[in-house]
């Protein structure tokens, strides 16, 4: 599956604990930033796919951009800036 997102826009890959992903979610609705959520443990494959760009590691939030580029854990300025790039 391509998770690509639409311009404009990021897909975050994150899980229901993550604390993290709960306030980055809530800095890009303040922001007016869309996202399209994948929650790694309901969708297969997604897990596999957040290790290969973290170097082995599970981490969320793992944020893709339209670019196909990623950032781990950003914050949402950073996000705001990338997509505005």
């Amino acid at each position: 599956m391509d998770f690509t997102p639409e311009t404009g826009t990021i897909t975050m890959f994150s899980t229901t604990w993550c604390g993290y992903c709960t306030r980055l979610k809530k800095q890009l609705d303040a922001h007016g930033i869309g996202y399209n959520e994948i929650n790694i443990e309901e969708v297969d494959g997604t897990a596999e796919i957040v290790e290969k760009i973290n170097g082995g590691n599970r981490t969320v939030p793992t944020v893709l951009f339209p670019d196909g580029s990623a950032a781990t854990n950003p914050s949402a300025a950073e996000v705001k800036s990338r997509l505005a790039a």
